[in-house]
């Protein structure tokens, strides 16, 4: 199901995939809040469609201004304990990593994604892009339902 919402317009493009951060200062007296801010925070969205002959709108926080488009939630791909992960399962983040330069801690540390949140998994990836875990974690790649 989409959602009607207004993001810069630079980012207006069906495809593009953004974490929604929720208010920021400058939103304050807005008259588009209630067009901008229906979105939940810390949540994965794709633009699935720009709204054609929209106008666009001035915006404190974007500097070429606002445009009208339809987003839907999507899932996240992250790491989490092998044992016990299997589509239809429910998974935790191991927590947070150190290790930056790992080529897993971006799943490790996924963007959409809160380490004391319980999601669904969708789908078994297999191995994680790491070699080994230099915390010596077991880590299945999945992808997270975290809509729910």
């Amino acid at each position: 199901m989409s959602t009607v919402t207004l993001v810069g317009t630079r980012l207006a493009e069906p495809g593009t995939e953004f974490v929604y951060q929720g208010e920021a200062d400058g939103c304050a007296g807005c008259p588009y809040r209630s067009q901008c801010l229906n979105l939940s925070p810390e949540t994965t969205y794709r633009i699935t469609d720009v709204r054609e002959n929209a106008q666009t709108l001035e915006c404190a926080m974007h500097d070429n201004g606002v445009r009208a488009v339809e987003v839907e939630p999507v899932s996240v791909r992250a790491n989490v304990p092998s044992q016990g992960a299997y589509a239809g399962s429910k998974a935790s983040l191991q927590g947070p990593c150190p290790y930056v330069e790992c080529p897993s801690h971006e799943y490790c540390e996924p963007d959409g994604a809160a380490f004391d949140e319980e999601y669904q998994i969708q789908q078994i990836i297999g191995d994680p892009p790491h070699d080994r875990c230099y915390l010596d974690r077991s880590l299945e790649l999945v992808e997270l339902n975290v809509n729910d």
